[in-house]
């Protein structure tokens, strides 16, 4: 696992990184930003979910936007649009 923060721009990545057996394993788990005061989940390859997460750890709901799903998409997951 490797982790990536850019502070200055609000952008976080987890990775994996390494090799599986004799192939290259590398891939985004899980990718997020900050704009304007809420959290951007860009992508989240988790199987909690990072938005359930968050929540549990206070979050409120309307902080949190799903943009791995199509703007149409988002007003049907309880997180903002």
């Amino acid at each position: 696992m490797q982790t990536i923060f850019d502070e200055q721009q609000d952008h976080y990545q987890l990775l994996y990184v390494g090799w599986r057996g004799n192939k290259r394993d590398f891939g985004c788990i899980l990718h997020l930003d900050i704009k304007d005061g809420k959290i951007w989940i860009q992508h989240d390859g988790t199987e909690e979910g990072i938005a359930n997460r968050l929540v549990e750890m206070g979050v409120p709901k309307q902080d949190i936007i799903l943009a791995f799903h199509e703007p149409y998409i988002r007003q049907f997951t309880g997180f903002v649009t």
